[in-house]
């Protein structure tokens, strides 16, 4: 249910997006331009990737160099997969403290024309870790529980 709802808004991010981008260029043609419209933009983006960053980290389309794993056995590849994760995992803690901080330091800090907090941008990295690390687990179950095959 929880992938439903990330995909859900995500798709309602790249929308809100398109239509904003759509009307801004519209209206700067048009001589009137909406001076807030690039941060806004930036700001749904931003969102926008966090979330489809880990849409593709549970469909396991994120990139990886197999050269290792290709020439292990079941078992050592299974192995090293659990390994993999852990340390992934174990980074994703360790950065989510100053992911953190740093949301709570850039409150005060007022962006663009509409003098949005800047913890609004960086929220989205604790965000986007939190989500990171849920799925990574899900992921390290599975892959514990698991039998390693060839």
């Amino acid at each position: 249910m929880l992938r439903r709802v990330e995909f859900a808004c995500a798709a309602l991010l790249l929308a809100a997006v398109v239509i904003l981008v759509g009307v801004a260029s519209v209206a700067r043609a048009a001589g009137s331009p909406i001076i807030w419209s690039v941060e806004i933009a930036q700001l749904l983006f931003l969102w926008l990737c966090v979330l489809a960053i880990d849409l593709a980290l549970q469909d396991d389309r994120h990139f990886g160099i197999g050269l290792i794993l290709d020439n292990l056995g079941p078992v050592g590849r299974k192995v090293m997969e659990i390994v993999n994760l852990i340390v992934v995992i174990a980074l994703l803690v360790y950065l989510m403290k100053f992911a953190w901080k740093n949301m709570i330091l850039m409150h005060p800090r007022l962006d663009g024309a509409l003098q949005t907090p800047g913890s609004y941008f960086h929220a989205s990295m604790v965000v986007g870790f939190a989500l990171m690390i849920r799925t990574l687990l899900v992921k390290l179950v599975h892959c514990i529980r698991q039998k390693a095959v060839s």
